[in-house]
């Protein structure tokens, strides 16, 4: 992985600071840290977790952090880590060293689009430990058939396995958030289990999910065919069925045929 920093990154506003170290501590407990792992830490902050993830003495530690004050702060604190001053959108997933977890506390406007683009493109990712607002956590641990599952959900699903771990109370921030947030492990799934065409696959969620309320039968009206009616009796699923109610492996497998 390249350490080079990169050009300064106008200050970030609005973030909220982890102040409670057993919290911390937990954190980054969850990630299991051995010796030969390799770590990167998405928008480190102030470092509170970056001070345990020294100190649980990873092969390598790297941080992604925009705002270029914070970023030389920790350089200052932490001269033995790499220091990468860019925007986490921005990073190319796919230069992870083999054996790489990831751990962050992701900022809420972008967790989301963050998460669709590491699960699928992280392929030398060996687990990633997320903070994200509590409605995110339980989005991306949802089962078919449940309020909070969807195209995120799905998405996710078909990449790695998701376990939702604890909740992170609001007074444990400054300044404080008005809302919980909760952390999630990620369990990459092996290559041969993810999707072929992953770009159909979203494309194919996106669609079904802008019409969740819809029967599949009305969304998939147009490409229907012999195939896609005998796909929906081998799952002895009805047409009349909507999206939420589809597994993760049934929206990888019938969007291959869409």
């Amino acid at each position: 992985m390249n350490e080079n920093r990169l050009p300064r990154a106008k200050k970030s506003l609005g973030q909220n600071f982890l102040v409670d170290k057993n919290i911390c501590a937990k954190i980054v407990a969850q990630l299991q840290i051995n010796p030969d792992d390799h770590v990167l830490e998405i928008g480190p902050g102030r470092g509170a977790l970056t001070e345990f993830l020294v100190s649980a003495a990873p092969a390598s530690l790297t941080v992604l952090e925009k705002d270029n004050e914070l970023a030389e702060r920790l350089e200052g604190l932490y001269p033995e880590i790499g220091i990468l001053q860019m925007d986490a959108l921005a990073f190319d997933w796919q230069s992870l060293d083999p054996g790489t977890k990831i751990i962050g506390n992701l900022p809420y406007n972008i967790a989301s689009k963050l998460i669709w683009d590491i699960v699928s493109k992280a392929v030398n990712m060996t687990k990633a430990t997320f903070m994200v607002q509590h409605e995110v956590a339980l989005r991306l641990t949802a089962q078919p058939s449940n309020k909070e599952y969807g195209g995120l959900t799905v998405w996710v699903k078909n990449h790695t396995e998701t376990e939702y771990r604890f909740k992170v109370p609001p007074h444990v921030f400054r300044p404080q958030p008005k809302i919980d947030s909760a952390i999630v492990d990620f369990f990459p799934l092996p290559l041969d289990q993810r999707p072929e065409n992953p770009e159909q696959l979203s494309t194919f969620i996106k669609t079904c999910f802008q019409k969740r309320r819809k029967q599949l039968a009305n969304i998939l009206k147009k490409q229907w065919n012999e195939q896609i009616e005998a796909w929906f009796s081998e799952q002895g699923l009805s047409p009349q069925t909507r999206p939420e109610n589809l597994s993760p492996g049934q929206f990888k497998s019938l969007s291959a045929l869409v």
